[in-house]
């Protein structure tokens, strides 16, 4: 079995499984969803910050609607996503506010999570509701989304949020209690792997479909977001979650399979953006905007005295120091056109010189990856 402490991981992404939460006739498992939020708020009365990828809304909606889902179009997992939806969030709002915690729902599309732009806004969003201790309640944007757009499970959803939100874990409740060689229902010599420091092509062959008519995804998906979030430096687990108070029973070492990453949230974003090629423009700073950062500081519009390039708000640019040497590279809150308009200001200044309330910050810490000093 391998060796896993909750404790050490401080945000944590919850993906919950159709299957786990709708029984065969469309009913909601509310007492099991009830043992669920238990678990979470005990984990966020110990520090922890939890977010919730919930799929459901569908198998609801067609119970609701009278839609048989092997038969239906997509207008009509559409319509029936959007009736479920209300009810599943409305069941999260009940269940965790029993416990004096706020729920938000967020509603995101591949778009939400691949485009810079809006991935910064999506980021921006969900930090601050962790930061006033809610927790985001998360599917995929169904009712809009066409066929083309579309993750179409919420395995690979919650492996996108994980990296957006730069967790430290994700946790993907399963029908099973790990990864196997084979499929377990199907193979009586099946083995179970507890652990799996790199995921290659063949474990990928192993991974078998879905057995389930309610949910969307199998193990090859949840493989599949294990890797996404992996490379951004967040462990996965594939834990059983048909057991009541599933998180709970984690903690206390229940069989799962763990998918280690390799480093840390922070070191994968940083590595990500020293090796992006496409840099769209420059700022260049003082020394004492130069001595912030390399004090873990963001970069503030007063630190800058010059902006070069054409870029919008979520480009990749190069900072540059006093001296003329690129000091690091980061993704910019701004467009080259407010960014030349906000150089030299206090952050309590923006909206006078915008006439909009804008960031506080030119680039954001996170977003921001300082070299050496001698490259």
């Amino acid at each position: 079995m391998a060796d896993l402490a909750l404790s050490d991981y401080r945000r944590l992404v919850v993906k919950v499984g159709s299957s786990l939460l709708v029984d065969d006739a469309g009913r909601l498992n509310r007492q099991w969803l009830e043992t669920l939020a238990d678990d979470i708020a005990h984990l966020q009365a110990h520090k922890h910050e939890m977010l919730i990828v919930s799929s459901g809304a569908i198998a609801i909606g067609s119970s609701v609607l009278g839609i048989n889902k092997k038969r239906a179009r997509l207008e009509d997992l559409q319509a029936a996503a959007a009736a479920g939806q209300v009810q599943l969030v409305h069941a999260y709002q009940e269940v965790l506010g029993k416990h004096g915690i706020t729920a938000a729902q967020i509603l995101l599309t591949p778009d939400d999570t691949e485009n810079r732009r809006r991935f910064l806004n999506a980021r921006g969003t969900l930090g601050r509701l962790l930061d006033q201790s809610v927790i985001p309640i998360i599917n995929e944007n169904d009712t809009v989304a066409t066929e083309e757009i579309r993750y179409g499970d919420n395995d690979r959803l919650a492996g996108r949020v994980a990296q957006l939100v730069m967790a430290d874990a994700l946790i993907l409740l399963s029908d099973v209690d790990g990864f196997y060689t084979a499929d377990p229902g199907t193979d009586p010599d099946a083995t179970h792997i507890p652990e799996v420091r790199a995921i290659s092509a063949e474990m990928l062959a192993m991974a078998g479909e879905t057995r389930s008519d309610i949910g969307s995804g199998g193990m090859a998906t949840k493989v599949q977001a294990a890797r996404i979030a992996t490379h951004a430096g967040c462990s996965t687990i594939i834990a059983s979650g048909v057991i009541e108070h599933p998180l709970r029973a984690l903690s206390a070492n229940a069989r799962c399979t763990i998918f280690r990453a390799e480093g840390t949230p922070a070191t994968a974003r940083k590595q990500w953006l020293a090796g992006v090629l496409e840099v769209r423009g420059e700022v260049r700073i003082d020394q004492g905007a130069a001595q912030a950062l390399h004090s873990g500081n963001s970069l503030l519009p007063v630190g800058v005295v010059e902006v070069i390039g054409n870029f919008r708000r979520g480009d990749v640019v190069t900072v540059v120091g006093p001296n003329g040497k690129e000091l690091g590279r980061g993704l910019t809150e701004y467009s080259d056109t407010d960014a030349l308009r906000l150089r030299g200001c206090q952050s309590d200044k923006i909206e006078e010189r915008l006439g909009y309330r804008g960031r506080s910050v030119m680039i954001h810490r996170d977003e921001l990856v300082l070299f050496d000093s001698d490259r």
